[in-house]
């Protein structure tokens, strides 16, 4: 299924996630498994977490974040507040397929 995750843009040009596993480079355009890695001070989600739109509210965008269209696999959907994004998809497995380009009408 195609979805939406907000990466961290490093200088080097590389991706990571954006707090859980931040010092992670993730690949563009390999199949990657989920790790479970507790993290005080969150609750444990083990998966990457995704959205059906690029649309986090709840998490600064711009400076060195970047949206990137990513593929996934073998989700659930987690119920979240409007200013959460509504819900999240949380995977098993992602590929990231490229950086996110608003078209425009």
């Amino acid at each position: 299924m195609k979805a939406y995750k907000l990466f961290k843009q490093r200088k080097d040009g590389t991706i990571g996630p954006l707090f859980i596993g931040a010092k992670q480079r993730v690949p563009i355009g390999s199949w990657l498994e989920a790790e479970d890695i507790p993290t005080k001070g969150f609750a444990h989600r083990p998966g990457w977490h995704a959205g059906r739109e690029p649309n986090a509210p709840h998490l600064k965008q711009g400076g060195n974040r970047v949206w990137y269209e990513v593929e996934i696999e073998d989700y659930t959907t987690f119920k979240r507040p409007t200013h959460q994004g509504g819900e999240w998809l949380i995977a098993k497995r992602m590929k990231v397929i490229k950086p996110y380009q608003k078209e425009v009408t």
